[in-house]
């Protein structure tokens, strides 16, 4: 039977909403923030993704964070939704995250949908992204 092949998806992101809220802080440590987002997929990945995002922002502007992303589109021509949960840092201007679609998530044509990837981007600027998948 062999293996299946895995898709090599990439593209671009483009944040469309941003929204951050700091829920706790204590002096001289990073502060707690949570980020809501949207944003456009463009390339081999298609479509918005709807993401809710914790930081621990520090006070020279770099920051951890990690979390889910809703993506309604399409990869390689199939339509549906999946999540993506995601792990990352800034440093200066720089973004850069990895991710992986959460088992169990795919809806519609991405039913069964499994894969790893990442992003980076320069903070204000549209980002690469990129998946490795396979499709059940």
């Amino acid at each position: 039977m062999g293996e299946r092949p895995k898709h090599h998806a990439t593209g671009r992101t483009e944040v469309k909403t941003y929204a951050a809220t700091i829920w706790d802080e204590v002096a001289g440590a990073p502060a707690l923030v949570e980020v809501q987002l949207t944003e456009a997929f463009t390339g081999d990945i298609e479509g918005e993704g709807t993401a809710r995002v914790m930081q621990a922002a520090r006070p020279d502007g770099g920051a951890t964070f990690t979390g889910i992303e809703r993506v309604r589109g399409s990869i390689a021509g199939r339509r549906g939704t999946f999540l993506l949960q995601v792990r990352g840092t800034v440093a200066g201007q720089e973004m850069h995250a990895d991710w992986f679609v959460i088992e169990g998530s795919g809806t519609e044509a991405l039913a069964g949908l499994s894969g790893d990837g990442g992003f980076r981007a320069e903070l204000g600027r549209q980002g690469t992204v990129w998946l490795d998948c396979l499709f059940e």
